[in-house]
């Protein structure tokens, strides 16, 4: 069986994170804290790397086997259905595993993938490569593939590490690999990213994946060569978790602050503002904002008073937007500004109503 790791609560969601040729699953590390947080997360490494033991010598491997591995792994865990997300090669395996297996597949993410990945030649005189001379010799170039940005020398040094054989076997499935006529037979929802910069799999490619699956969504990553979660590590944790099924908070919250809001807090989330955003929407959203003792219209409200009140006027506007959202009126919402006139200051209501006409207008 593949070398997996768990993380994350046993009651969340089933998420599995398949890794690139020649990484190891520590390939996600900069996504687990973020995903781990609401997603039940598994982590594979191929056969001969990381953890997982090789193929028999001279075993002929498939994107098929591959796939087949990783549903070992998730009965393994009970994980009848489950979210999938994939780099490369990873990407390859978890659309296989849609077009073969549909019924498992709650969610795909496809990572700087691809339906074909080049010709298959080229991956044969690699494996040969590989067979005779290790994967030392991939070094310098693979780098230069991997990167746009500082190289992560953790991962290159699981590429040095990989069992050469096993390398070569998944080269081999990489030939074989074409599922260009298959794409519109993926039903689960598909997120595509792509890496500007990745030469390996260039957003051409990505094009591809997203015209011919329908419904997709494509996300195109300046910055980012062919490990985009490494390159661009909190852009790719924003587009997953946008694409990921929201938590009660989160769906509280894009319910009445709109997508377009929370899409662009989330995008500007780093790892210093990442638990505080965890906060507000577990916290604030799911915790409060869903108690049924107040409408969501009260709840409004209440918040426009509190917030006169201490003359937080960027937050006012944000939640003036909400409360129409909410089904109040412009009417309505004079009433409440009016009303704050009394009991929280005339220069406050007058600063409120300025800011509250500007969005009305808006």
């Amino acid at each position: 069986m593949l070398q997996h790791r768990l993380d994350g609560p046993e009651s969340g969601e089933p998420l599995i994170l398949g890794p690139s040729l020649g990484t190891s699953l520590r390939l996600w590390e900069s996504q687990l804290a973020a995903l781990a947080r609401t997603f039940r997360v598994l982590r594979f490494d191929l056969p001969g790397h990381g953890g997982s033991p090789p193929p028999g010598h001279g075993a002929a491997l498939t994107v098929d086997d591959l796939a087949r591995m990783v549903l070992e792994v998730a009965d393994a865990q009970g994980f009848d259905t489950f979210h999938y997300a994939g780099v490369s090669i990873g990407g390859a395996i978890g659309a296989t595993l849609a077009v073969r297996h549909p019924g498992r597949l709650r969610s795909l993410a496809m990572i700087c993938s691809s339906a074909r990945f080049g010709e298959p030649q080229a991956w044969r005189d690699r494996a040969r490569l590989v067979r005779d001379e290790g994967t030392g010799p991939l070094l310098e170039a693979t780098a230069k593939r991997w990167f746009a940005g500082p190289a992560d020398q953790a991962l290159l040094d699981d590429l040095a590490a990989a069992d050469p054989e096993a390398y070569a076997a998944c080269c081999d499935a990489l030939s074989a690999y074409d599922l260009r006529a298959a794409l519109a037979e993926v039903k689960a929802p598909t997120l595509v990213v792509a890496g500007r910069d990745d030469p390996a799999t260039p957003p051409v490619h990505a094009r591809q994946l997203a015209d011919g699956i329908p419904g997709a969504t494509l996300v195109e990553l300046a910055g980012a060569a062919h490990l985009a979660n490494a390159d661009q590590p909190e852009r790719v944790t924003a587009a997953l978790l946008a694409h990921l099924p929201a938590t009660p908070g989160m769906r509280v919250r894009r319910e009445v602050l709109g997508d377009a809001h929370v899409d662009r807090a989330i995008a500007r989330t780093t790892p210093f503002t990442r638990d505080f955003q965890d906060f507000i929407t577990r916290y604030a959203w799911g915790e409060i904002w869903t108690r049924p003792g107040l409408d969501r219209r009260a709840r409004s409200c209440v918040t426009l008073t509190a917030l006169v009140a201490h003359g937080h006027l960027d937050e006012l506007a944000m939640h003036v937007r909400a409360a129409l959202r909410n089904g109040l009126t412009p009417d309505e919402i004079g009433e409440v500004l009016l009303q704050t006139a009394v009991y929280c200051g005339v220069p406050a209501a007058n600063a409120a109503f300025a800011v509250a006409q500007r969005v009305l207008e808006e």
